[in-house]
């Protein structure tokens, strides 16, 4: 066989692990997250079950192909606000980047459900799913390291505790967000709208004068 027909044949499959993944994000959108079926994914995509399992051997390794997903995509819309920051100010610079997260987020509930929310029962993403989630955290550190050391921040800022802090309060927002006003904007959202708030009590919590009397 050619390499352009193996090429094909790569391309071809790769499409359709694509497709039956934007079927499974549409099917949880409507069921619910953890109410995805293998056989409604098949029936939407004309195909028999177990065709499907040529790509897929579970329910719980599409569960693991979207939490990969989401999380390379997140991690990117974090990236890319943070480089393209007009701004050299890293408290605005980092405002920036939390906007990008949180829109992000609210624009694919489904995959923030299954990515920071436990919503299907005995669901673990493996080392390679989880990986992109890590370099997000990795990224974040980096960034609050970086105002520690310009003295925006106090050095613990970037600590594990910090780092779980900071995590907590968007987390929060966006869980309120998403329970109680789940169509509304970022801009309209009673909840998400006080992300410039939380990073400021962040702020205050992790003064570079922390500690000092």
């Amino acid at each position: 066989m050619s390499t352009a027909g193996i090429d094909r044949r790569t391309r071809r499959r790769q499409e359709t692990i694509e497709e039956i993944l934007d079927v499974a994000v549409e099917l949880m959108e409507a069921e619910g997250v953890a109410a995805l079926s293998l056989s409604a994914v098949a029936r939407r995509l004309g195909m028999q079950p177990p065709s499907l399992y040529q790509y897929f051997p579970s329910k719980m390794a599409i569960y693991d192909a979207l939490f990969q997903r989401g999380s390379e995509l997140q991690r990117d819309a974090y990236r890319t606000a943070l480089d393209s920051s007009p701004s050299q100010d890293p408290l605005e610079q980092l405002l920036v980047a939390a906007t990008a997260f949180c829109r992000w987020c609210l624009e694919h509930q489904v995959l923030t459900q299954l990515m920071f929310w436990r919503t299907v029962p005995g669901f673990e993403p493996t080392p390679a799913a989880y990986a992109p989630a890590l370099e997000s955290l990795d990224d974040l550190r980096n960034h609050l390291q970086t105002m520690s050391d310009a003295g925006y921040l106090h050095p613990d800022a970037a600590s594990d505790e910090g780092l779980a802090l900071y995590t907590s309060m968007t987390a929060g927002l966006l869980s309120q967000q998403i329970a109680n006003e789940p169509d509304a904007s970022f801009e309209d959202g009673r909840f998400i709208r006080l992300l410039p708030v939380v990073l400021e009590m962040f702020y205050q919590r992790y003064a570079p004068t922390r500690g000092k009397k």
